[in-house]
């Protein structure tokens, strides 16, 4: 999850052997996108509806450095922890754990073994997204005390285990919410949650939430708020944005035309808009490139993976209140 600058990529020799577990079209992606930058030798595969593949338990025995994890959210911590534990690397698909009791279990485990971890909070790597956050960084808009976060998909998950919380951890929070929670603390330098309120909205006869607003308050004094659902009437595909406002402007992410991959950034000065960037980046193997390049120079542990635990906890804040 390192946004530092990379190391040069390794030799074909010393490539890293890389086992994919989850097949679908996001681990299909991630798997292409590893192949394209050449930085991986794609070893083993793994998927539990095809029986001409490896077995899970196969791929923990095999020569593989690192596992690459996209099963269902609920095998997330299981299987992270197993592969950590016969120590292999693992890049997991969001959300790491359904909750941050779990996430923590997944950290301390890489840690213990010391092994690289990284999660595909790939939003991060989108230009408009990295050209937010420095304009916050160099101090641009002042101090930064409010934070406006929307995730609305016109759309919802395709798959049942989505809306079964045993098997998701939660609704559109953990799905849509998690990328928006996770860019707003990276962004601001990861202050703690202190307080949060929250309405979950239940629809469709869905046991989890298909809308929820959240407020929560920052230790660094500013104030977040979050919007995300599925399945919203929102007049296109999608609404993704987030805004940040200080005593001197704002910086502001958002995508164009309702596209789920296109994005541009922007800073705002009273009612003059300077666009800092253009849409059309490839950014979505963004975070499984970056962290097979940190692999290949290193399978060591690195701490900054240890912020998940924080993204975890403040979407725990937001379930929590919205059941008061």
């Amino acid at each position: 999850m390192s946004t530092s600058a990379a190391p040069a990529p390794p030799p074909a020799s010393a490539l890293p052997r890389l086992a994919f577990a989850g097949l679908g079209w996001i681990g299909r992606h991630r798997m292409n996108a590893v192949a394209d930058a050449r930085l991986a030798e794609i070893a083993y595969l793994c998927d539990p509806i095809d029986d001409t593949t490896l077995s899970f338990d196969e791929l923990l025995a095999s020569d593989a450095d690192a596992i690459v994890i996209a099963t269902p959210s609920a095998m997330h911590a299981e299987q992270a922890i197993a592969a950590l534990e016969r120590g292999k690397a693992v890049f997991c698909q969001k959300p790491l754990g359904r909750n941050a009791e779990e996430t923590r279990r997944v950290v301390d485990a890489a840690r213990a073994n010391d092994r690289l971890l990284g999660v595909d909070l790939s939003y991060r790597f989108t230009d408009a997204m990295r050209a937010v956050r420095k304009l916050v960084a160099d101090g641009a808009i002042g101090e930064v005390y409010a934070a406006d976060l929307v995730f609305h998909n016109a759309y919802g998950p395709d798959k049942p285990w989505f809306y079964d919380a045993t098997l998701s951890g939660g609704g559109c929070v953990i799905d849509l919410g998690i990328h928006l929670v996770d860019l707003a603390l990276w962004t601001l330098g990861f202050p703690r949650v202190e307080r949060t309120a929250a309405r979950l909205f239940h629809h469709g006869g869905h046991a989890v939430e298909d809308y929820a607003v959240a407020l929560m308050d920052l230790t660094s004094g500013a104030a977040m708020q979050l919007a995300c659902s599925w399945n919203v009437s929102a007049g296109r595909d999608a609404v993704i944005g987030a805004t940040f406002y200080g005593t001197d402007g704002a910086a502001a992410f958002h995508n164009v035309g309702g596209s789920f991959y296109d994005f541009v950034a922007e800073h705002h000065q009273k009612t003059r808009t300077t666009r800092l960037t253009e849409p059309g980046d490839a950014w979505g193997g963004g975070a499984i490139v970056d962290w097979t390049r940190r692999l290949a120079a290193s399978r060591a542990f690195d701490p900054e993976i240890e912020h998940v635990v924080d993204v975890a906890a403040a979407l725990d804040s937001i379930y929590e209140a919205g059941r008061r």
